[in-house]
């Protein structure tokens, strides 16, 4: 028996967790060292005599591993909440021990499943001698098989009445102490697994981020929107202002880098007339981590010929709406201290008015760089010397605006030195077609009326490698291939990204990204991910 002593290492941080909860419970407020080894050895005699129980199994052909198939016949919550249609009928379903009371001839144990949890009332005279015996072996996490008849106890609880108990997977590992649960929030992102069983909540997180999904695609699909993939791999990371990850192909002997975006590719398929498009998938950009921020996210792009983005601004408006109403049920979501009014046209107000009406700065008024600058200086902002009168003005947003939008903003025309891929303003060429949608303080989306000029598209590309020389790393770079079919036409087009973990957060009241991240990144610890 020597196997189980990797099994030992991989669930340590959880037993420091289980053993905090015990100690918390029992009212001590220190574990000290010599408690914490005697701790440790009885967490490795639990997973010693787990192995023993499994090898006992296998010994006496019953090995649970080579179990194949159950046949389920319902969940736990279907049979609540329709226990009418259940009552008195035989159903099987299959979850984990969650808690067991063994009682002489009869016992109950409480199985877990995806939607929830039921009791099983097991009796020995129901279940037969020798598989009653093997069921008193079982341990908590194991997962089991049960049929039986579907009945109400004496205290009015929903249970099943078992005729079979069959373990279908031997848990070699032991969960955290059920009182307290799992808490510790670094262990719970590193082991999701441990998360999901531990916590509904979290649970319930991750099928509403799956429902959400289910209804954008729903909902674009209803427009005739095509869902399309392009590449991950690519030359040219282009299309935000981001730094890539690089990584090297061997086979061609090539840099490559993981996208930043998904525009560029997506606005090749509107030059080759496919009208609406649109692509859920993973970016990359090689940045901080904090609430709101991870390295690897979940964005979505579309974009529509002959719209531009106020057709952008209404799509926007009904998809969130659209979502909101049928994983939500209401227009109305609770976030933090905030309720989030979807039901009314949303704010729409220009980034110049935005910085007037929260800065008491009128940008109307300042005409060139250096007066921008000298008012920066003025209201202690800190720029870069490359910074023009444009970025000065964002600059200002960011730190006067950003945090008054809790309630749905659209937030237009933003100065075009921060927006190479958008067209200008016919009016006020300083200034270009696009909008931020805002909601709690955060940015949610990003939408432009798409620049499809491909002389004017090759300016801004050198503009922008000017800025890379200059010291920007997160500068666009000229993509040949690109403008090559921007020349072949282009149709007035509306295009617009959304941020979908940063919604999934709006809709589930998340405090942080990683809540909404089945797996988020990570730092290894002690050179090991564990």
């Amino acid at each position: 028996m020597t196997c189980y002593v990797k099994n030992i290492l991989s669930i340590k941080c959880v037993m420091q967790e289980t053993c905090r909860g015990n100690n918390q419970r029992n009212g001590v407020k220190k574990v000290s060292g010599q408690q914490n080894q005697g701790q440790q050895q009885d967490v490795n005699q639990l997973i010693k005599v787990r192995h023993e129980k499994l090898a006992d199994l296998q010994a006496n052909g019953k090995n649970p591993f080579e179990v194949m198939k159950y046949d389920v016949t319902a969940h736990s919550q279907d049979i609540k909440t329709k226990y009418e249609e259940f009552e008195g009928k035989e159903v099987a379903i299959a979850g984990r021990v969650m808690q067991k009371r063994v009682m002489g001839k009869a016992s109950f144990c409480n199985v877990q499943d995806l939607k929830g949890n039921i009791q099983c009332y097991v009796a020995r005279d129901s279940l037969g001698e020798e598989p009653y015996k093997d069921f008193k072996k079982y341990d908590i996490g194991d997962i089991v098989g049960v049929k039986g008849e579907v009945f109400t106890t004496q205290k009015g609880e929903i249970s099943i009445h078992a005729s079979e108990v069959k373990l279908l997977s031997k848990s070699l590992n032991v969960l955290p102490e059920k009182f307290h649960g799992l808490t510790n929030t670094d262990i719970r992102y590193r082991q999701r697994y441990v998360d999901l069983i531990m916590n509904q909540d979290v649970k319930d997180t991750f099928v509403k981020r799956s429902k959400i999904l289910t209804e954008i695609r729903k909902f674009l699909d209803e427009k005739d929107f095509m869902e399309v993939e392009t590449p991950v791999l690519v030359q040219n990371a282009g299309g935000a202002a981001a730094r890539p990850f690089d990584t090297h192909f061997n086979a061609l002997s090539e840099d490559l880098h993981l996208r930043i975006s998904l525009e560029l590719y997506l606005k090749r398929l509107i030059v080759g007339g496919l009208e609406r498009v649109y692509e859920i998938g993973r970016v990359f950009r090689n940045e901080g981590l904090d609430t709101k921020h991870n390295p690897e996210f979940t964005l979505m792009e579309l974009y529509q010929a002959y719209t531009d983005y106020h057709g952008m601004m209404d799509l926007t408006e009904e998809l969130y709406r659209h979502v909101a109403q049928e994983v939500c049920g209401s227009l109305q979501l609770q976030y933090g201290e905030h309720v989030i009014d979807l039901s009314g046209p949303f704010e729409r107000i220009t980034m110049v008015d935005a910085v007037k009406k929260y800065a008491n700065v009128d940008f109307n008024e300042i005409h060139t760089t250096e007066e921008a600058k000298a008012l920066a200086k003025e209201h202690h902002i800190e720029f870069e010397d490359r910074h023009k009168k444009g970025d000065i003005l964002n600059l200002f947003f960011e730190e006067y605006v950003e945090e008054h939008l809790i309630q749905p903003t659209f937030v237009m025309d933003h100065p075009i030195e921060i927006s190479p891929l958008t067209k200008k303003k016919p009016e006020n060429p300083e200034y270009v077609e696009r909008f931020e949608f805002f909601i709690n303080g955060w940015e949610m989306a990003n939408a432009y009326s798409e620049l499809n000029d491909p002389i004017d598209q090759r300016e801004r590309f050198m503009a922008q490698e000017e800025l890379f020389a200059q010291g920007d790393e997160e500068a666009n770079h000229l993509d040949e291939d690109f403008l090559n079919a921007l020349s072949h036409g282009m149709p007035p087009t509306g295009g617009i990204g959304f941020g979908i973990d940063r919604m999934v957060m709006i809709m589930t009241n998340s405090a942080a990204i990683r809540d909404v991240l089945l797996f988020p990144t990570m730092k290894t610890l002690g050179g090991k991910d564990q």
